[in-house]
């Protein structure tokens, strides 16, 4: 098993145990894992802090904003404050892959990834 696969095998427990999500879509969370290189390797690089201000700008300038291409600030807030409740805010390890996974889900995005 790759490393790859591993890390991918650790995002999709969280999308069954913390979220729920009983048929996670495995080919969008693996190109999204892909496309982040080798951040998901660093452990204070795979992780999104919600209580961290200037991290949660981090998502919403350059993953919401730039790649999803919503322009719009309060969507996407809103959008990443139900991701936050959704993964649940005390939850101390929040996968950014799996963040960006659900993120991707909810603006209808996943097209960016085929």
């Amino acid at each position: 098993m790759s490393k790859l696969d591993e890390k991918v095998g650790q995002y999709l427990d969280d999308l069954k145990s913390k979220i729920g999500e009983d048929n996670p879509d495995v080919d969008l969370l693996r190109k999204i894992a892909t496309s982040m290189g080798p951040s998901i390797y660093n452990a204070d690089a795979e992780t999104v802090s919600s209580s961290s201000k200037s991290e949660v700008e981090t998502v919403k300038k350059n993953f919401v904003m730039k790649k999803l291409g919503i322009s719009d600030e309060g969507k996407a807030d809103d959008a990443i404050n139900q991701v936050f409740d959704k993964y649940g805010r005390s939850n101390r390890n929040k996968y950014r892959v799996v963040m960006y996974y659900l993120l991707t889900k909810h603006f209808g995005k996943e097209s960016l990834y085929k």
